[in-house]
């Protein structure tokens, strides 16, 4: 379980550490960073997946996605007693870094501008140093594995020894370094990371993928886009997890039944019952709060849990009854995998509080403070430790 998220230099979020447990909440009102909390944790995800730059640059490039605020915020310009502006040098490097501590290890990743030369590539961004080490905070003893620019170095018991010097700087050691054998951390962090799951405002319009029909094959996962909703939804329903998914869908649509048919071609589409209707339904003529109801259903109950759950505002275009038994989901789920949500819905969030209890659920309010996103009453006392190192 992941214990703790920093993150430093990205959009508003300057410098953020926030302690998460099996289920973490995340609300806050339009603009406080909700989204840009969401973006990072979907970029510290990529950094196991091979790199970074494409990520980056889909957000518009490191440039526009770095705090572009003061290096340092003082007190005067939070009281509004000074202006706020920046000093005349920065006293530390342009960076951004994120970084995350679960029960048995730690990893951050620092990522900054390419040295000035002659490549056309001058905007790309590349990763400056990486550390894996013994938490519950980074310290130079407890490093396990250490990436400066192109060199990667273990050190163990007996000392530091490289083991490669010419890693791109735009590749994660994640991402390169799997041997089971050689770097049994970095293999098991690269599992850890690889397993976070994300869900972000299914697409329902007429055209979105999962009002299609697709191929028929065992689908433990729901894709991103939901475009395998029909075979997802088979694969649960033959599942221990069957019973749940059923019992969820009568109780937000009273005496609907779903099930699924398959074509002589393989491929599977979505049969819906309704009361009332002479006919069933298809996916394609659902209404955009049904479809929805259903893609997290299925995402939430797959029979292959990850390591992290993520879901972005899945609130979106649910009526308010259906929330509380979204709630019920979400509860049940946090028992098998960590769920972090980000949400506007008190009605949905009421619910996971009040289920959850103190030792499993962590409610984090955002809030900005001179453009700058902050925990709601979080202190000195209440911020966990957390030390970035240097390059």
């Amino acid at each position: 379980m992941i214990t703790t998220l920093a993150i430093h230099g990205y959009r508003s979020l300057r410098e953020l550490v926030l302690p998460l447990a099996p289920m973490t909440l995340v609300t806050g009102p339009n603009g406080a960073g909700k989204s840009s909390l969401y973006r990072a944790l979907r970029l510290l995800a990529a950094t196991a997946e091979g790199g970074v730059v494409a990520p980056l640059a889909h957000d518009g490039g490191l440039e526009r996605v770095l705090w572009a605020g003061p290096e340092i915020i003082s007190g005067g310009m939070r009281r509004g007693e000074v202006p706020v502006e920046g000093a005349a040098r920065r006293k530390k490097p342009v960076s951004l870094m994120l970084g995350f501590t679960t029960d048995d290890l730690g990893y951050l990743i620092d990522i900054g501008l390419p040295p000035v030369g002659h490549s056309l590539f001058v905007h790309d961004p590349v990763i400056k140093r990486e550390e894996l080490f013994v938490p519950p905070l980074f310290r130079p003893a407890g490093a396990l594995v250490r990436r400066k620019g192109a060199t990667v170095t273990l050190i163990g018991e007996r000392g530091s020894r490289p083991v490669l010097d010419d890693l791109s700087t735009r590749t994660s050691m994640l991402a390169e370094l799997a041997d089971p054998q050689e770097y049994p951390e970095l293999r098991l962090m690269r599992r850890t990371v690889s397993s976070w799951r994300f869900y972000d405002s299914f697409r329902t319009d007429t055209q979105a993928p999962a009002r299609e029909s697709c191929v028929g094959t065992w689908t433990p996962v729901l894709a991103p886009d939901g475009h395998d909703l029909a075979a997802a939804y088979a694969t649960v329903a033959e599942s221990a997890w069957g019973g749940p998914l059923v019992e969820a869908i009568d109780q937000a649509f009273p005496g609907t039944t779903v099930s699924v048919a398959a074509t002589s071609e393989g491929r599977f589409g979505l049969v819906v019952q309704q009361p009332g209707m002479l006919r069933p339904l298809t996916a394609a003529e659902l209404s955009d709060g049904t479809l929805r109801f259903l893609l997290l259903a299925v995402a939430l109950l797959s029979p292959q849990p990850p390591s992290l759950l993520v879901l972005n505002e899945p609130e979106t275009s649910l009526h308010p009854h259906a929330l509380p038994i979204l709630a019920e989901l979400i509860s049940r789920v946090a028992e098998r995998t960590q769920v972090i949500i980000v949400s506007h819905a008190q009605d949905l969030i009421r619910p996971l509080v009040e289920a959850g209890g103190e030792e499993r659920v962590v409610h984090h309010h955002l809030v900005k403070n001179t453009g700058e996103t902050l925990i709601e009453g979080q202190g000195l006392l209440t911020t966990p430790t957390w030390n970035w190192g240097s390059r």
